[in-house]
């Protein structure tokens, strides 16, 4: 079975808010299964105009598991806290 992974790219305007977000979204992951493989750090681009902010990745055991991480309870509230303090985009795939 395919594992899922979780690509956002987030571009953070008020840290000290973003870590609020931060408290809540890690157990959220937590608890539907999923684990960071990225988070923050630096991103170099090797090709493209792309110019991400804060990267991170996550995985998933499935496309489902990261579909119900999203929609809980407990993420959309993380969600409500950075939606004033940060923009960006996740995306959600399968993968090996």
């Amino acid at each position: 079975m395919p594992k899922a992974y979780v690509i956002v790219d987030m571009d953070v305007r008020d840290p000290d808010q973003y870590a609020q977000y931060v408290a809540l979204a890690t157990p959220a992951t937590a608890a539907a299964g999923g684990r960071y493989l990225v988070r923050g750090g630096t991103a170099v681009v090797l090709e493209g105009d792309r110019n991400p902010k804060r990267t991170a990745i996550l995985e998933f055991p499935d496309l489902e598991s990261a579909q119900a991480w999203y929609d809980s309870p407990e993420y959309t509230a993380a969600r409500e806290l950075r939606k004033d303090v940060a923009t960006g985009s996740l995306i959600a795939v399968e993968g090996v």
